[in-house]
């Protein structure tokens, strides 16, 4: 947007330029609503620089639905890799065409005199009477204090920073977290030949494909994806869940960190210390990884259930029986005679809302919010995970997402304008 362009308040100002604001923006322009878009980098900024080269999308391309813009390529059943998605989304954020301010960094938002909301930025002050945050929940890198006391020769990145294996020493790498992140990357390091060690957490998989279908089909067929976070057994306790791992590199195919182990890869358990000669772990390697296989065969039981109880005809199911089990635990591991040379931190992201001074957030820090709307007026959230749905912090839960919270903000400017005229 050009400098002569911009204005010092608006209607509505939306944080974060990724496909949560954008989707905003797309829904507000269609109803004439003014706004700006505020992005402290570039447009769709994590998924240019914060993906490694292998990467590709863990869920089908048939679920990438942006509003009014859904996946445009040959392969709905397949899953678009890297610059495939980034593609996706650069064809989307020229359609939204937003207004949009680029490398303008929100320092603070606080409530100010006329009712609405001061947005002091690292390129001057702004002010507008209802506030969208589209920054999304994964801001801060997590990596643990122990870190600092590991020896300078060996490397440490986070899963963020990774991209492939040669930018890594020769050497052992040790993985820390087996989340969809550390669980694909240690598979990637692992096909490149590196020596892996991966420190296995309590994260959940599932099977890619399961009598017949993606495991991902049968669940939008059983009518998971439009379950709300208030239908949900665990009500909002689910979005502290961390994502089931699978991968949708060549063609799609599920993980088995099992099979990894018979292949060499050596697995630990949860990470816990260093204590200047040794990395040591929780004894809690074959419980994590009994965790995961609990969870894949239970879905793939509501899979046989839903299919029994429809009378639908599909290839005969299974249950997964491990294909390798831990002699022992391993609680310790000596640091220089392993080898290791590098070390990848895969245990996540810490929320970062110190800027937005506003009373809307829990004893955790997290935002408390119905469907994003949040009790502070004129303040909303939008791309969060489990926002309303499980694709809310996906690109198949936007589109309805961005359309509620825009009917919101539409209702929300007309009663105000009411009240002025009254």
């Amino acid at each position: 947007m050009s400098i002569e362009m911009i204005k010092q308040h608006y209607p509505v100002v939306i944080v974060g330029g990724g496909q949560a604001g954008l989707s905003m923006s797309y829904r507000l322009q269609k109803k004439n609503i003014d706004h700006l878009v505020l992005e402290k980098n570039q447009l769709m900024n994590s998924w240019k620089t914060q993906r490694w080269d292998s990467f590709t999308l863990v869920t089908p391309n048939w679920q990438c639905d942006l509003p009014d813009h859904p996946y445009d390529g040959d392969d709905p059943k397949g899953f678009m890799n890297r610059e495939q998605t980034i593609g996706y989304l650069q064809r989307f954020a020229e359609k939204v065409n937003a207004p949009v301010m680029e490398g303008v960094e929100v320092q603070q938002v606080q409530k100010n005199d006329q009712g609405g909301y001061q947005v002091t930025t690292s390129k001057g002050e702004f002010s507008c009477d209802q506030l969208v945050v589209a920054s999304g929940g994964y801001h801060q890198p997590i990596i643990p204090r122990m870190a600092e006391r590991l020896p300078e020769t060996v490397v440490q990145i986070h899963s963020n920073q990774y991209k492939n294996a040669g930018q890594l020493p020769e050497g052992g790498v040790l993985v820390v977290g087996s989340g969809q992140s550390g669980a694909q990357i240690a598979e990637d390091l692992h096909l490149e030949g590196k020596k892996v060690f991966l420190a296995v957490g309590n994260a959940p998989r599932v099977a890619r494909q399961y009598r017949g279908k993606d495991v991902v089909e049968w669940l939008d067929e059983m009518g998971y994806y439009r379950t709300s976070v208030d239908q949900h057994p665990l009500r909002e306790g689910v979005r502290d869940n961390t994502n089931h791992y699978v991968t949708g590199r060549d063609g799609g195919r599920e993980i088995d960190l099992r099979k990894f182990a018979l292949e060499g890869m050596e697995l630990f358990g949860t990470l816990d210390n260093f204590d200047g000669q040794n990395i040591t772990f929780k004894a809690d390697l074959n419980e994590n990884l009994e965790f995961a296989d609990s969870v894949y065969n239970n879905i793939n039981t509501r899979v046989d259930n839903y299919i029994t109880e429809n009378n639908i005809e599909a290839p005969d199911g299974y249950q997964y029986e491990p294909v390798w089990q831990p002699e022992t635990e391993r609680e310790q591991l000596d640091l220089a005679a392993s080898g290791i040379t590098s070390i990848i931190w895969c245990i996540g992201f810490r929320p970062d809302f110190t800027w937005l001074d506003a009373p809307v957030f829990n004893g955790k820090g997290a935002p408390v919010h119905q469907r994003g709307i949040t009790q502070a007026a004129g303040i909303y959230f939008i791309g969060l995970p489990w926002l309303h749905t499980w694709g809310s912090g996906r690109f198949s839960g936007i589109a309805e997402d961005s359309l509620y919270l825009s009917e919101a903000i539409e209702s929300a400017l007309a009663n105000a304008d009411q009240s002025v005229c009254a």
